[in-house]
């Protein structure tokens, strides 16, 4: 081996070590939901919003908040569908509940409004795995505390690791 490529060598595995106790250069290694949990959240949704008579509509995204599952409950208000999918979006790219965004609005943080794909309403929740956001719920066609109600058995109908 010549000198050059022998330098050339130890440098490509100087490199490599070091990338490889700094993080970079690891594959990127993140849990996200299935369809499966998407439709298992929404079931579990529509069951609490069916057994209290509620008509909404429920909405569940994944971490970018790209739509994986939804249903309109039979007599509820058309705009309850967008409602449901900007609460879900809204839970997951600021990853916290909807109701956060509501409450700061509330509190005098009216520059909320002019936030993009933010619909600050209770009724969005973010669906975690080991802590990290995968996706989200929103649901919305009732009082909005109700439209969390259903939006939390959702997420209590999953059990995700």
């Amino acid at each position: 081996m010549g000198e050059r490529a022998a330098s050339v060598s130890v440098i490509s595995v100087a490199l490599a070590l070091f990338l490889a106790g700094t993080g970079w250069g690891a594959p990127l290694q993140k849990k996200s939901l299935s369809l499966e949990d998407a439709r298992k959240a929404g079931a579990a949704a529509a069951v609490e919003a069916k057994k209290n008579k509620w008509n909404v509509a429920i909405a569940v995204v994944d971490d970018g908040g790209y739509l994986l599952y939804f249903e309109r409950l039979d007599e509820t208000l058309i705009a309850s569908a967008d409602l449901a999918i900007g609460k879900a979006r809204t839970a997951v790219i600021y990853k916290r509940p909807s109701k956060a965004l509501e409450d700061a609005l509330n509190g005098g943080s009216y520059a909320i409004l002019a936030y993009p794909n933010t619909v600050p309403r209770e009724g969005g929740l973010p669906i975690l795995i080991d802590g990290k956001v995968a996706g989200g719920i929103g649901v919305s066609g009732v009082k909005s505390s109700e439209d969390a109600q259903a939006a939390k058995a959702g997420v209590d109908g999953l059990t995700l690791k």
